[in-house]
C-alpha cells in the first residue's frame, strides 16, 4: 500500500483543515504568479487572505476552458518555464488548444494518484496490467503506467494495437488488468464473443475504463463476456489527468482525491451550490498542481454528491457520475470536443459554412465516432464526384487530426437537416 492511502481515511475535521492549508497555498501561489487570476481576483474584489474556510470557496469565480484556450499557451502557468517536465495538449473551445504542464512534484502527485486507484481496484505487485486508450488519451496512458509502476505491478505500456493484436498481448503475456475505454472494452466484447473458447485462454480479471461513463447494462455485459469485474475512474481529458475520483469494492459511486481536489457540485443555470443531493456540474479546484492550478473549474459534467458514508471505510467524498454533460461538449471516447471548435475547423477546411449542419456522436460498430451532416450545396458541390469525394476526405483527415477523435462526414439533402 502506498503513503498515498494514508489520506483515505482521514476524519472529517482533519480533512478540512488540510483542504483549508492547501487552498490557502493555491490561491496565493495562483495570485502571486498568474496575471489572469490576480486580474479577476482584484476585479471580484476578492483578498486572497480572506479565505478562511472551505466554504469561503463560493466567493471565488469560476474557470472554464474557454480560459484555457484564450491564454495559450502558456499564460496560466504559474511556474516558470524551466520547472515544467512535461507538456501536454488537448483540443480547445476555439483553434486554440488548451495546454497543460506538470512539474515533478506534479508528476509525483499523479502517480501516487493513479496508484491509490489501482490499488482501490485490487491491483498489486502479482499483477500484470495492460494499457489500451485511444491517441487522445495518450497523455493518461503515461500515467497509468506510472502509477502501475509505483504498486510495482508489470506494465504493458499503451501502443495502438490491432484487435486482433490486443487479444493476442492479452493471452500472451498473461495480462490480469486491462486500463481502457468503455468503447474499445465494448469492441474487444464484440470481438470476443465471436470467439468462445478465447475467454478460457485469458487470464484477464480487472477491467479499469477510464474517459466515459458506462450503463449497468453494459458493465454487466462487459463482466460476463470477459469474466472480469468491471472499476471505473473518473479524469478530465484536457487537465489535469485520469483517476480523479475512482470506485472501491463497493462500486456505489467514485472517491474524489479531496486531498487533491476541492469538489463542489452547483446549479447549472443560477452557479449557486446545488442542494445535498441533487444533482448538477461538477466543479473542482486543485489543491497540489503547482504548474497549472485550477480554480473552481467547471467540468461541464453531470454529477451528484452521494452523502451516505461508503461501507469500504473511506472518508473521502464520493460522486455519482452518469457520462452526461451540462453545455455543449460532446465526449468521444474520452475524448472532450467543443461544438464551436467543430463549425470552425469545418469552416477553415472547407473556406465557408454551407448552411447548416449537424453534428453527433454515432456508434461504427461499437466503437464511437464524430458524425458530421453537410448539406449539399454549391459551395462544395462538384459534377466531378471524385473531386467531392476527395474534399470530404481531406476535410475528415483535418478534423481528426485536430479534434483527436475519428470523424465521418455525409451529405445530406437540406430538407433531412
Amino acid at each position: 500500500m502506498t503513503n498515498a492511502n494514508n489520506y483515505e481515511y482521514m476524519e472529517a475535521e482533519e480533512k478540512q483543515q488540510l483542504q483549508l492549508e492547501r487552498l490557502q497555498s493555491t490561491i496565493n501561489r495562483a495570485c502571486r504568479n498568474v496575471a489572469f487570476h490576480r486580474g479577476r481576483f482584484s476585479e471580484a474584489g476578492i483578498d486572497p487572505a480572506g479565505i478562511h474556510s472551505i466554504q469561503d470557496i463560493t466567493k471565488l469565480p469560476f474557470m472554464n476552458r474557454r480560459d484555457l484556450s484564450e491564454h495559450y499557451p502558456y499564460e496560466l502557468f504559474a511556474v516558470p518555464l524551466r520547472d515544467i517536465v512535461r507538456i501536454h495538449t488537448a483540443p480547445g473551445t476555439t483553434q486554440n488548444p488548451t495546454v497543460s504542464g506538470y512539474t515533478p512534484q506534479d508528476l509525483h502527485v499523479w502517480q501516487q494518484i493513479l496508484a491509490r486507484g489501482l490499488e482501490a481496484a485490487g491491483v498489486t505487485a502479482h499483477d500484470i496490467l495492460q494499457i489500451n486508450l485511444n491517441p487522445g488519451l495518450a497523455n493518461w496512458g503515461r500515467d497509468y503506467k506510472r502509477g502501475a509502476e509505483l504498486v510495482e505491478a508489470g506494465v504493458i505500456p499503451n501502443i495502438p494495437l490491432s484487435i486482433e493484436k490486443k487479444v493476442m498481448v492479452l493471452r500472451d503475456y498473461k495480462s490480469s488488468v486491462l486500463v481502457t475505454t468503455p468503447a474499445l472494452a465494448m469492441e474487444l466484447a464484440a470481438h470476443i464473443r465471436q470467439q468462445p473458447g478465447v475467454p478460457d485462454e485469458l487470464e484477464l480479471k480487472t477491467l479499469i475504463l477510464a474517459g466515459d461513463a458506462i450503463s449497468d447494462e453494459d458493465r454487466r455485459m462487459l463482466e460476463q463476456t470477459l469474466r472480469v469485474k468491471v472499476w471505473m475512474h473518473y479524469g478530465l481529458s484536457e487537465v489535469p489527468g485520469p483517476a480523479m475520483a475512482f470506485e472501491c469494492q463497493e462500486q456505489q459511486g467514485l472517491h474524489i482525491n479531496e486531498d487533491h481536489f476541492l469538489a463542489e457540485i452547483i446549479n447549472p443555470e443560477t452557479s449557486e451550490p446545488a442542494a445535498p443531493g441533487d444533482s448538477g456540474e461538477l466543479v473542482l479546484t486543485t489543491l497540489t498542481t503547482r504548474a497549472l492550478p485550477l480554480i473552481r473549474f467547471k467540468t461541464g459534467d453531470k454529477a451528484r454528491f452521494l452523502t451516505e458514508q461508503c461501507r469500504c471505510g473511506r472518508s473521502l467524498q464520493r460522486i455519482q457520475w452518469w457520462g452526461e454533460r451540462t453545455d455543449e461538449i460532446i465526449n468521444i471516447d474520452g475524448v472532450t470536443v467543443h461544438g464551436r471548435l467543430i463549425v470552425a475547423n469545418l469552416e477553415n477546411t472547407l473556406g465557408s459554412l454551407p448552411g447548416a449542419v449537424r453534428f453527433f456522436v454515432r456508434k461504427a460498430g461499437e466503437k464511437k465516432q464524430l458524425e458530421i451532416w453537410l448539406p449539399v450545396s454549391a459551395e462544395i458541390f462538384s459534377d466531378e464526384i471524385k473531386e467531392l469525394e476527395k474534399l470530404m476526405h481531406h476535410a475528415e483527415g483535418r478534423l481528426r487530426e485536430n479534434l483527436g477523435v475519428p470523424v465521418s462526414i455525409r451529405l445530406k439533402e437540406k430538407t433531412s437537416l
